[in-house]
């Protein structure tokens, strides 16, 4: 198996490691954070591919940049941020469990009420680097829901192995799966 995968989105290309994340399976590790021309490039793409939207959501922590720039984009003054815990500060918070491909057991994730507040009655558009199995996705859809506010887009820069065949979401490029061998 190669010990790498070469992207190409939005004009530019990246060299991902591929990791294993299981006993049969490996990932080309995608990680945004810090890559400022990347989040900018797929922020522009997918603000103009969003239907009309009144606010924006993503899952802490590697969707923050893209779902930032789309926010710039779109000429939203905010976004909201899905915690992975309970933060002291928060005031009635709404939480929902998450199991994602790339995190070992439950976690949470946590919207402040004033975030809640934000969402509600509002059209939103889930966020976030890639969709993969949806769990996370379906996870911050649930907040969304509980927070009374309505899911018109989901959008992602990648949508790793099966997820693209889902027509329920945007996306810029494929990333496939690798399967581990011995």
């Amino acid at each position: 198996m190669a010990e790498s995968y070469t992207l190409h989105v939005c004009g530019l290309t990246r060299v991902l490691p591929i990791i294993p994340i299981s006993e049969e399976l490996s990932i080309a590790s995608f990680v945004l954070l810090g890559d400022a021309e990347l989040a900018s490039a797929a922020g522009w793409e997918l603000a103009r591919r969003l239907p009309p939207v009144d606010a924006l959501i993503t899952a802490e922590a590697k969707g923050i940049p893209l779902v930032y720039e789309i926010a710039k984009q779109l000429g939203l003054p905010r976004y909201v941020v899905a915690r992975k815990s309970v933060k002291t500060y928060m005031h009635n918070p709404v939480v929902t469990p998450v199991h994602s491909i790339t995190t070992e057991g439950e976690q949470l994730l946590c919207l402040d009420g004033s975030d809640a507040e934000a969402i509600r009655a509002k059209r939103v558009a889930i966020i976030d680097d890639v969709i993969s199995t949806g769990q996370s996705l379906a996870a911050v859809e649930q907040l969304v829901s509980q927070a009374d506010g309505q899911v018109v887009a989901k959008a992602a820069i990648l949508a790793e192995g099966d997820a693209k065949e889902r027509q329920d979401i945007i996306y810029l490029e494929e990333l496939p799966l690798f399967p581990r061998q011995a």
